[in-house]
């Protein structure tokens, strides 16, 4: 099966098992209503860096200071927030779930906007990380979870997808709780370049998307990640049958994602 790389999406291409390259804002309205089954967004998180951090050896920390996580102001952030995810609630079915996963910084913003614009949330998940970055300074708790907001387009839809049995599966034939434990994106899955530099900052853990992916879709459902980044939830979705469609502004991200793609699955998959 080929996946496609589609460098400028005219709206009538199938965007079935895609990446689309491009901003999600305009690449979006291209493509038709109530078409996705389910949508996982890891959107900026608008951390609002002000200074550098180090940690006590002197040694410098990658933090997330990438351009597309700065915004001017909340309000600006708020409006962001707002565009994609009017968007996006356009495109899903209406038996659909959206997940949004975020920080401290952002995710009370996001969930705030998700049920002004008529989300109903069914779950909020804590990804509590088993290896999280200290508070080097000493000032605060350490950082050791992300939210994860799990809802559907309104209050009205019951026959979302949530795979019960099979998530027991993975908790000892229990009940699924909403407490998940999982590291952070580290070791040989984590991607760099000849340096050693990480290719994207907030690569999330291949085990958190598949959770999300099996406990919410079906065989052949067509899952949309508008924040693509090197594409994890792609990977996901294709590890369990699942088609995908991916939009990612930064063409950097996607080659990287290509190679993940034919390391991981070991045949040349991706064409232009």
């Amino acid at each position: 099966m080929n996946i496609k790389k589609i460098k400028k999406f005219n709206g009538k291409t199938d965007i079935a098992n895609s990446i689309i390259v491009g901003d999600c804002f305009v690449e979006m309205k291209k493509i038709k209503d109530e078409i996705f089954d389910m949508v996982f967004a890891d959107p900026p998180y608008n951390m609002q860096l002000q200074n550098e951090l180090y940690r006590p050896n002197k040694t410098k920390v990658d933090a997330v200071d990438d351009a597309w996580d700065q915004f001017d102001s909340f309000d600006a952030y708020d409006k962001f927030t707002k565009k994609w995810l009017m968007e996006v609630k356009r495109l899903m079915k209406k038996n659909a779930t959206i997940w949004v996963i975020g920080s401290y910084h952002n995710i009370f913003r996001v969930g705030n906007i998700m049920q002004d614009l008529g989300f109903w949330i069914l779950n909020d998940v804590h990804w509590i990380k088993s290896n999280p970055m200290p508070n080097f300074k000493g000032v605060r708790f350490t950082n050791a979870t992300e939210t994860l907001i799990w809802a559907v387009k309104d209050k009205k839809v019951k026959n979302y997808t949530f795979n019960y049995e099979e998530m027991k599966k993975y908790n000892r034939n229990k009940q699924m709780r909403n407490d998940w434990y999982f590291g952070i994106c580290n070791g040989s899955e984590r991607l760099r370049d000849n340096n050693g530099q990480k290719i994207h900052s907030t690569q999330k853990p291949l085990p958190l998307l598949e959770r999300v992916i099996l406990a919410s879709t079906k065989e052949s459902d067509l899952v949309f990640d508008p924040f693509a980044g090197t594409c994890t939830t792609a990977v996901a979705a294709y590890r369990h049958q699942r088609k995908f469609t991916m939009i990612e502004k930064e063409e950097f991200y996607i080659d990287w994602a290509l190679k993940r793609f034919n390391k991981n699955f070991q045949t040349p998959l991706f064409k232009n």
